[in-house]
């Protein structure tokens, strides 16, 4: 061979992957040019890394493209920014494939599957399936298996998204995750919409999307089916709007829990709108540890729907995981301007409104407005309300009779 023709060879293949990668104005990077098999048994972890890196380094608006036909089996990994263009495209129309259990799970971080770390202004859409393949982790859980050697506490979260700003993803389905299926930690201005999240009623701690330190979050037009909470919104998070969600089963939509091990909570301006419960365990809920203090306020829950939930409104200022194990302090998670406006449908437990305020702080500012609740079964009687220094007003028709205590609000 002369010479000359080996780094020819090189040149001319750099320039047929920049081919492959470019178009037009946009640059592609197709992790099938960068070596994945798409097999789904072939780890494609390496290509997809490889394939970030130049998409992360690319200025004008780069796609990561992940094909449909094909899955892709990878390991652990976190696509790190910042990138150095304002906006960073993923186009995931194949399926991505986690590790089959515990045992083929090779990194010593269990908390993450995959994770987008610092990248600012990212698109991610194109109906692709990321399977997290949670059975073998649900069947060594130490809640649901305690005397199970080798059980374990802690399994990964499918697609966390940590210090990124200016997100939005759609049309993306996410099926059995280990645990938490969608997180969102330290996030600003993010649009999820039109997802599918699924995993049976019987999985342990597989939240629909977890929200934490989490500022300006729309969610909406999704369809969720887990086996906790659908949606659960934790501490420092502000002006979350959730809109047009299908629900169940489930946990129903909590705020919390708040105030574990006296921390202070602080959760303002929530927005739970257009809801529809079907046989969840709870509905709209408040979940407080007495040990807590700070506050959660100007939450308003209107326009639900419920078919045969356990607890369509409920407080709970003393949440706990067993029962008399945790102690009351003199502080208190304050809740206020907590609005339910225009909730209707059946309740599966005779109480179908329980407002267990702490006897410390209690609840202000509660406005019942328009309740239409009724038995789901008729061996279930007439229902009824239960309060614990929960003071408020109320407005138009509510059923089951309200048990606030009467208070002056201009809420």
């Amino acid at each position: 061979m002369d010479t000359l023709s080996i780094p020819y060879a090189i040149c001319l293949l750099s320039l047929l992957r920049i081919c492959v990668c470019a178009n037009g104005n946009s640059n592609l990077f197709n992790v099938l040019s960068y070596g994945a098999s798409g097999d789904g048994t072939t780890d494609d972890s390496s290509a997809f890394m490889k394939a970030w890196s130049d998409t992360c380094n690319a200025t004008n608006n780069p796609t990561l493209v992940i094909p449909q036909g094909k899955q892709f089996l990878v390991r652990q990994m976190i696509f790190k920014g910042p990138c150095k263009s304002s906006t960073i495209k993923v186009q995931l129309s194949g399926t991505i494939l986690a590790p089959d259990g515990p045992d083929q799970w090779k990194s010593t971080d269990l908390s993450t599957w995959l994770a987008f770390q610092g990248v600012n202004g990212l698109r991610i859409y194109g109906k692709g399936t990321m399977d997290g393949r949670g059975k073998g982790w649900w069947d060594r859980n130490c809640k649901y298996h305690p005397g199970l050697q080798g059980c374990i506490t802690l399994a990964p979260t499918s697609l966390k998204f940590h210090k990124c700003n200016n997100i939005k993803m759609k049309d993306i389905s996410f099926h059995n995750s280990p645990q938490i299926h969608v997180l969102l930690l330290g996030t600003q201005n993010v649009d999820l919409g039109y997802l599918k999240i699924q995993s049976p009623r019987t999985s342990p701690n597989t939240d629909g999307i977890h929200l934490q330190i989490a500022t300006n979050v729309s969610i909406h037009n999704s369809n969720i089916a887990a086996g906790d909470d659908c949606i659960s919104i934790g501490d420092r998070t502000f002006n979350i709007n959730i809109t047009d969600i299908n629900c169940g089963p489930g946990h129903g939509i909590s705020i919390g829990s708040l105030g574990k091990s006296g921390e202070s909570a602080q959760v303002e301006n929530i927005n739970v709108m257009r809801v529809n419960f079907r046989e969840t365990t709870n509905g709209a809920r408040i979940k407080t540890w007495q040990t807590g203090k700070g506050i959660v306020q100007f939450v308003t829950f209107s326009n639900l729907n419920f078919t045969a939930v356990a607890n369509p409104i409920i407080i709970d200022q003393y949440y706990c995981y067993r029962p008399n194990a945790c102690k009351q302090t003199k502080t208190g998670v304050h809740i206020r301007a907590v609005r339910y406006s225009g909730l209707i449908g059946t309740s599966k437990t005779k109480v179908a409104i329980n407002l267990n305020c702490s006897n410390v702080v209690g609840c202000t500012g509660i406005k019942l407005d328009n309740i239409r609740l009724a038995p789901a079964t008729r061996e279930i009687g007439q229902l009824t309300s239960s309060c614990n220094n929960a003071y408020g007003i109320n407005r138009g028709t509510i059923q089951p009779e309200s048990c606030l205590h009467h208070t002056f609000s201009s809420v």
